[in-house]
């Protein structure tokens, strides 16, 4: 039986180092060629030395050196890694726009690309599907059921639904939410995850990302697109018939599971690690329309697809500025929306290369970074 050949981008972080859970079960069928980390450099020598890697790259400025494997570094250290002629397969689980060159690269070669950085798609996502060859499968949760249930029957389906938790303020009053301190937003009630991305759960900006993503993965207009609120995360991505039958995916919120799919797909191995749902103990399921009043950011990425490349960049970016800067305590939770609303009238440009991109891109944080100095 021949072997994963792996690349894992941003192994330290909460997909990367589930990811390395997942390898560490399956050792007979994975070998990890390399892997990358931003600033965790202390991770690199118990990673290589467990897993035998034999390539790793910085992506920060920390000087870090080793007489046991090669040290690549920054974008060309990402992009060379990928392209060495025995890597098959790319897991990208990077923060930040820096995902996106590896991306592009491994799909020129014809390589599986396993995605987990949803910049790479909601910023650059109409330059990626311009790439013909190679294959992209979704990590996240709610794409990798879509990808799923849409597999061999997309004619079939009329529209795709994701769901989502709806976060820890769930049901908290709007004039309540100003209140909101980063130790309450990181809570997250169903899901394991990174500061940031906990934080865009309880803003429903995460959602609103996925829909964009949805849309440059699966090619359904926006208004097929539907968000469901789903407290218990047991469903993850449902999708509507054209006969109006619909079909779910369903599974205990666990992150290794939609990792161990996309990295052995098409095969489904067995895994006793990973939980099984219990109906019975679960008694019932729950559904409910997002409150698009207490969280505008989500109706706002709708807008963003709308209009197209780069308006989900720049509200992205302002996100980004904005969580960052309420995890210091600098500013309200709801200030969150106000900066990425403020920085979504003020975006502007046509880019036609991933260059002019990331200027519009470093052009709004400097603006979120102004409106944040100006409201603080």
């Amino acid at each position: 039986m021949k072997k994963i050949n792996l690349v894992l981008l941003g192994a330290t972080g909460s997909i990367g180092r589930q990811t390395l859970d997942v390898v560490r079960r399956f050792r007979d069928r994975v070998n990890l060629i390399g892997f990358s980390v931003h600033t965790n450099v202390q991770a690199i020598e118990a990673i290589s030395q467990e897993f035998g890697a034999s390539y790793a790259v910085i992506t920060s400025d920390i000087n870090f050196k080793s007489e046991d494997l090669s040290i690549l570094h920054g974008e060309e250290g990402l992009i060379e890694l990928v392209s060495l002629p025995e890597v098959d397969t790319v897991l990208i689980a990077t923060l930040g726009t820096i995902g996106v060159y590896p991306t592009l690269q491994a799909l020129k070669l014809n390589k599986r690309v396993l995605l987990a950085n949803k910049e790479t798609l909601v910023a650059f996502g109409e330059f990626v599907n311009k790439i013909k060859t190679g294959l992209l499968i979704p990590v996240d949760s709610e794409h990798s059921a879509l990808f799923q249930l849409l597999e061999n029957r997309k004619d079939e389906v009329s529209s795709i639904i994701l769901t989502a938790s709806g976060g820890p303020f769930r049901n908290v009053p709007e004039k309540e939410l100003k209140k909101v301190r980063p130790e309450d937003a990181l809570r997250h009630p169903t899901w394991n995850m990174g500061a940031k991305i906990t934080i865009d759960s309880a803003t429903l900006m995460n959602k609103g990302l996925e829909v964009i993503e949805a849309y440059y993965l699966f090619g359904f207009p926006p208004d097929k697109i539907e968000v469901i609120i789903h407290p218990q995360s047991i469903i993850h991505g449902m999708v509507k018939l054209k006969d109006n039958a619909f079909m779910a995916h369903m599974s205990y919120p666990d992150m290794r599971i939609p990792i161990q799919y996309a990295l052995f797909y098409p095969e489904r191995l067995q895994n006793t690690s990973l939980r099984e749902v219990d109906f019975l103990k679960i008694g019932h399921l729950d559904f409910e329309a997002p409150d698009f009043s207490r969280f505008p950011l989500l109706p706002l990425a709708y807008e963003a697809l709308k209009r197209g490349t780069p308006y989900p960049a720049c509200m992205n970016a302002a996100n980004d500025i904005a969580v960052a800067a309420f995890l210091q305590h600098r500013i309200k939770f709801t200030d969150i929306y106000r900066t990425v609303e403020s920085a979504f009238d003020r975006c502007r440009g046509k880019p036609t290369t991933l260059e002019d991109v990331e200027q519009i891109i470093k052009e709004v944080k400097e603006y979120a970074k102004e409106f944040i100095q100006q409201i603080s």
